[in-house]
Order: structure tokens, then C-alpha cells, then sequence
């Protein structure tokens, strides 16, 4: 049996800001309306509003023992917040809490294993549902009403918050909302109910949901020294801009690009590209430094350090940062409030005493050693996450990844050769891209210029790349004196090089035009199938992948354009819409999907050791570990982590790996 829950609820923390986790435990959090229905029967709600009346009471007390009943399986639209904030309601410990997890499916993630929207209202408008079953407009306003924190006026008598007899009209709105939800929900499960979505994501869900609610510990006093220098900092910047221009407001793009204009130094906008090459070129004096302070003023990661004070919770640690399957293009897992997936790296020495400096809010000491504080703050980010007391962090990351995979996909196999041997595969690509010895790549030798030159070949034209690609790869800028037709001579050389993988785009391409075209499954590779998948449930038909683990990805809605390209559709920026794709595309999405699945592999594998994975980053996992014996277990990490799934025989896997007392990039 299936019981469809969803919930409306107050608490006075913004949960775009701190996450739903951190919102739950607010102590004046508290459920307004819960919904629920068992299979196909009718939605009945229970307002927590009013228990005192008898009907609201038996509906909540009946939706209870349903809810602790586990021969009800509870499906919720993002479940995981149901399944918190019902957590919290009932006082759970986490082992019960984890426990009654096993009960619980999402909604969301099915849709987004389909690759469709999350939001319930952009899937139900991607899959066209009708005006009684989409979900109704009016609920972004009744949330704001009655689910936040209102501003006191005088029209309102000063209140901070609206209950339901402020408006009770608005309130009987806001119960049909609530019931509502169930509907477009349920509506949603049986439209996509023969798309399954295999029993081994849904374990993989609730493992990310213990390890998302289980949190990372936060170092409080570095997050408060470095808000407290970056605001100082900051002030001792902005007043030496405002001497320097004598403008009223250094920080207003219009003033200070009329300043800028009319000291010689025309500039289209102040965004950090545009700021950056300018400082390339001669500028005045005066010119340059105002562009520095600009630069230095705009450091957005800066703002990272009020999202980890805003979103850790009143134990110290952070919860809810990674979304399961946020990437529907992949089913990797995509940042959410700190963004852990996107943190400056860190390439300063001796961090143990940077952070110290930082903790003891001495920004005199900071400037006087390294000049650009707010590139130190920057940098130490990753540092204010750290184990809880007495563990410490075990690292490891996969080695070249993608570049293992492609080749293992397409059979390359003097790549793999290098993979299982020396590993130096920048070396290798570059000495048989230009004809020389490889030995002649090493530090010191005129050759190893050529290194550079391979690493970003072999970053950038695995799939599909080009001259573009390549200019975008080098962040070194040592091809940025080249000529294109210099750098697109590399890309010839490389896919000569690389044939396998040349042919492994076009049999990806071929098999997705194939099987639109004909309605039937085509195999790229062992494991690897694209085919046409419909039902009269769904307005249109899938194009599927299966991966080698079992998984597939879906392409909404696809065709070949009168053009003759591949079009599908999915949910961007601009709303659910066109997007196209080729072979070089579907072989990325083939790839990082594989790589995906390793990682899930890898920490399934740690967890069944007793490891205790507390964050990951696409290739990298992070584990918080209470140990004697360190360097034993970091060995022991490295050897799980280098071990194929038995779906990937042959794949010759590496990992790298460090422990430490925070979080850094080694």
C-alpha cells in the first residue's frame, strides 16, 4: 500500500538559505496542514491548527498510525523533507530516524531519474497535466503568507506572523492547496509508473539521505574570524577605492565605470572576466589599483562563509548540501546551500597557521604575509569544514576519472595500457601527439613543455572538442600565443591518436538517430543500449541508455530535426525546452554516468567496511573516522576505491588519498 504524503509548515529560518534540515530544527518550527492518501482512495487533510476540533484530531490521528505503519509505503514530492520534518514532530532519534527511512520513496527522484523538472509544478507542466490535477498557482503566495515570518506594520499590529484567523478565507485556499498536492503528486507517479525506477537508486537514496542528515561538522570560530576580517578587509578596500576615484559609491557599476571612462580605461561592464583582462593590458597607476579593489571587492566565494554560519545547525554541523540525482542528465549529484562541488582550491602552504591567524581575527598579520586577504579567505573555505571531535578526515579521490573511462568504454587500449603501467597519460598523448620520446617529458628537459600540451588534450577533446575546447581547457594559458590553426593541427593529431574514442561518438550518435528513427534498441557497447520507450500513461516517449550498472538515462521527448540533428527536451535556466545533442554530448553524458556509478559503487563498498562517508564530490568521497591507525585505514580507502564494480571488468581504476584535521585540496 501507498500512502502520499505532503505536508505545509512554518518555521521562522529562510530554508532557501539554511536547507531544509536547519529549518525543521528551529524550535518554533511546526507542521500547519498535512494531506494524505492511501493508493487510489480519496485525499483527506488534517489541520494541526485545530486539534481541538474532533474531526481534524481523528484525521491526524488516523494519517499517524498510517505514517508508523510499515506496510505503508510513504511517498512524498522531495520526501526527504516529509520525512525530517515528521522526524522531528515525533522526536526521532537518528537511529529512528534512519530506521523508518527504509519505508520512504520520492516522487521528485522519480521524475528526475526520467529526466524531467524537480519542481512538482514544472514536471506537471512538462507533463501536461490537466487544470484539476497540476498544481495550484496560488501556493507560492499562501506559502509566503502563512509559512514565513511577515514584517510587522502598523496595518497588521505589529505581528511577525499571519495564522489562519488573520485570513481565514485565504486559510480554506491554502487547505485546498495542501490536498491539492497529493493529487498532482499521485497524478505524476502513475503517469511515469512504467518507467521504474530500479530498487538499488532507491537504497542509494536513502543512504544519501542518512549521510545528508547525518551533517558536517563546521569550525565556528575560523567561519567567525574570517566574516569578521572579510568585513574589515573589505572596509579598508572600499574607503582606499572611494580616496582613490572620490566617488560617492565606488562599489555603483555605473559610477565607477564613468570613472574609469574617464581616466582612459574604457570598459564594457565590470563582470570578473572582463575586470581580469583588463588588468592584462598597461593601465595607469591609479587605473589598476581601483581594478584590483574591484576585484578583490567582488569575491563572491566570500559569501560561502555566511552560508556555512547560516546553514549549520545548533549541533555545529551543516545538513542537506548534496542533491541526489540533481543532474538529470547523469543522475550525479549536484551542490546545494555551501556548494561543496564548487570551492576555491586551496594552494596555500602551511594552512594548520593561516587558519589560526584567521581564528584569532588578526588581519594585521594576514595582510602583512599575503597582501590579498580576501584571496586567503577564499582559499581557506574548504577549512571551516572539519570531523567532529577526536576523528579526522580520510580523502580520496578517483585519478583521471573520465580519461579511464572513455578509453575502457571505446576499447582504447593504449590508454588503458597506460593506466595500468605508469599512469602518465599527459606524457604519453603528448609524445605520441608530437613524435618524441616520452621518456624526454620530464621536469627539467626542453620537452616537458609538451606535457601541458597533452593534459589539455586530454581533458578537452574527449568528447567531441575542438579548438574551442581546447582554449577553454587551458587555464594555464600556455597555448594562448597559438595560432587556431596550430591548435586545431592538436586536435587532428589527437583524434588520429584516438580512434576508438573517434568511433565511439559516432556509434553513439548513429545508435540515438537509429533508434528514434526505428523505434527498437540498438547496442553501442557491451552494457550499453539505446532505445524508444512509451506508454499510453505519458504524453510523450523517452529515449533510453542503459548503463552498464543497470541505470539508464532519459531523453525526453526526442526527434530528428528537418536539419538532422537530435533534439530532446529538458529543464533549463529558460524553463523545460529544446536541447540538442550529438555524439561527442551523449558519450560525456555515457561517461560521467559510468563515473557516477563507480562512486556508488565505491561507497557502498565503504559503507559495508564501516567507513563513514560524510560529503563526496563527483569522484572524490570524504569520510569522518574515529581511528588509531590512520595510515592503515587511508591505505585501505585507497584499495576500496580502486576496485572496479563487477560490471566493469577490465577498468583500471587509481585512487588518491590524504587524512587530515579539515578539509583542503591536497
Amino acid at each position: 500500500m501507498i500512502l502520499t504524503v505532503d505536508l505545509e509548515t512554518y518555521s521562522p529560518q529562510d530554508i532557501g538559505k539554511v536547507g531544509a534540515y536547519r529549518y525543521a530544527q528551529d524550535p518554533d518550527f511546526e507542521i500547519l496542514l498535512a494531506s494524505a492518501a492511501v493508493d487510489e482512495e480519496p485525499v483527506w487533510l488534517a489541520d494541526l491548527t485545530q486539534l481541538d476540533c474532533l474531526a481534524d484530531a481523528i484525521s491526524w490521528s488516523r494519517m499517524q498510525k498510517m505514517l508508523l505503519d510499515p506496510r505503508y509505503t510513504k511517498r512524498a514530492w522531495n520526501a526527504a523533507f516529509e520525512w525530517w520534518c515528521l522526524s522531528e514532530y515525533f522526536h526521532l532519534s537518528q537511529t529512528q530516524r534512519e530506521d523508518w527511512l527504509e519505508q520512504w520513496e520520492d516522487s521528485m527522484v522519480h521524475a528526475m531519474y526520467c529526466g524531467l523538472p524537480a519542481s512538482l509544478k514544472n514536471a506537471g507542466k512538462a507533463l501536461e497535466l490537466p487544470e484539476d490535477k497540476a498544481k495550484m498557482r496560488e501556493g507560492a503566495a499562501l506559502i509566503r503568507y502563512f509559512c514565513c515570518p511577515c514584517k510587522p506594520t502598523k496595518a497588521n499590529g505589529g505581528r511577525i506572523r499571519n495564522l489562519p484567523k488573520h485570513d481565514i478565507a485565504k486559510w480554506g485556499i491554502f487547505r485546498q492547496y495542501n490536498l491539492r498536492d497529493v493529487e498532482t503528486e499521485r497524478h505524476i507517479d502513475n503517469l511515469l509508473e512504467p518507467f521504474t525506477v530500479p530498487d538499488f537508486i532507491w537504497q542509494q537514496w536513502r543512504d544519501d539521505v542518512r549521510m545528508n542528515s547525518r551533517g558536517i561538522s563546521t569550525d565556528r570560530e575560523l567561519t567567525s574570524g574570517a566574516l569578521w576580517c572579510g568585513a574589515q578587509y573589505s572596509s579598508e578596500l572600499y574607503q582606499e577605492a572611494k580616496q582613490i576615484t572620490n566617488l560617492g559609491n565606488p562599489n555603483s557599476p555605473a559610477q565607477l565605470l564613468g570613472w574609469l571612462e574617464g581616466n582612459g580605461a574604457k570598459l564594457p561592464d565590470l563582470q570578473k572576466a572582463t575586470v581580469a583582462e583588463a588588468l592584462k593590458a598597461p593601465q595607469p597607476a591609479n587605473v589598476r589599483r581601483v581594478l584590483e579593489l574591484r576585484q578583490a571587492l567582488g569575491k563572491s566565494s566570500l559569501k560561502k562563509y555566511d552560508a556555512i554560519q547560516t546553514a549549520t545547525g545548533p549541533d555545529g554541523r551543516i545538513r542537506g548540501t548534496l542533491q541526489f540525482y540533481g543532474a538529470t542528465r547523469t543522475g550525479r549529484w549536484a551542490g546545494r546551500l555551501l556548494q561543496v562541488q564548487n570551492l576555491p582550491r586551496t594552494y596555500l602552504k602551511h594552512q594548520d597557521e593561516v587558519r589560526e591567524l584567521i581564528k584569532a581575527k588578526n588581519l594585521a598579520a594576514l595582510e602583512m604575509i599575503y597582501g590579498d586577504v580576501s584571496d586567503v579567505l577564499s582559499q581557506m573555505i574548504r577549512t571551516a569544514l572539519i570531523p567532529e571531535p577526536g576523528a579526522v578526515f580520510i580523502d580520496a579521490d578517483f585519478s583521471a576519472i573520465e580519461a579511464r573511462l572513455i578509453a575502457w568504454e571505446a576499447r582504447e587500449e593504449w590508454v588503458l595500457d597506460v593506466f595500468r603501467t605508469t599512469g602518465k597519460i599527459y606524457e604519453t598523448t603528448a609524445a605520441k601527439m608530437f613524435g618524441i620520446p616520452v621518456e624526454t617529458i620530464r621536469k627539467g628537459n626542453p620537452n616537458y613543455s609538451y606535457r601541458q600540451r597533452g593534459k589539455v588534450a586530454t581533458l578537452a577533446l574527449g568528447y567531441q572538442g575542438g579548438v574551442g575546447a581546447m582554449r577553454r581547457m587551458d587555464t594555464s594559458g600556455a597555448l594562448k600565443d597559438l595560432p587556431d590553426e596550430e591548435i586545431q593541427d592538436m586536435v587532428t593529431r589527437w583524434r588520429q591518436q584516438n580512434p576508438k574514442i573517434v568511433n565511439l561518438w559516432h556509434s553513439m550518435e548513429d545508435a540515438a538517430r537509429l533508434a528514434i528513427k526505428n523505434k527498437r534498441g540498438y547496442k553501442v557497447i557491451p552494457g550499453v543500449v539505446l532505445r524508444m520507450e512509451a506508454s499510453t500513461t505519458c504524453p510523450f516517449p523517452f529515449l533510453t541508455m542503459s548503463l552498464p550498472s543497470g541505470r539508464k538515462l532519459y531523453y525526453a521527448d526526442p526527434r530528428i530535426t528537418d536539419d538532422g540533428h537530435i533534439h530532446y527536451r529538458e529543464q533549463t535556466n529558460a524553463g523545460w525546452q529544446d536541447s540538442e545533442t550529438y555524439g561527442g554530448k551523449l558519450t560525456e553524458n555515457l561517461t560521467q554516468a559510468i563515473g557516477r556509478d563507480c562512486l556508488e559503487f565505491a561507497l557502498d563498498n565503504l559503507k559495508q567496511a564501516g567507513y563513514r562517508v560524510v560529503f563526496h564530490i563527483h569522484d572524490e568521497v570524504v569520510i569522518e573516522r574515529h581511528t588509531d591507525t590512520p595510515e592503515a585505514d587511508l591505505e585501505d580507502v585507497r584499495r576500496i576505491m580502486s576496485k572496479p564494480a563487477p560490471w566493469a571488468e577490465g577498468l583500471p581504476l587509481n585512487a588518491e588519498s590524504w587524512v587530515g584535521q579539515f578539509f583542503t585540496k591536497d
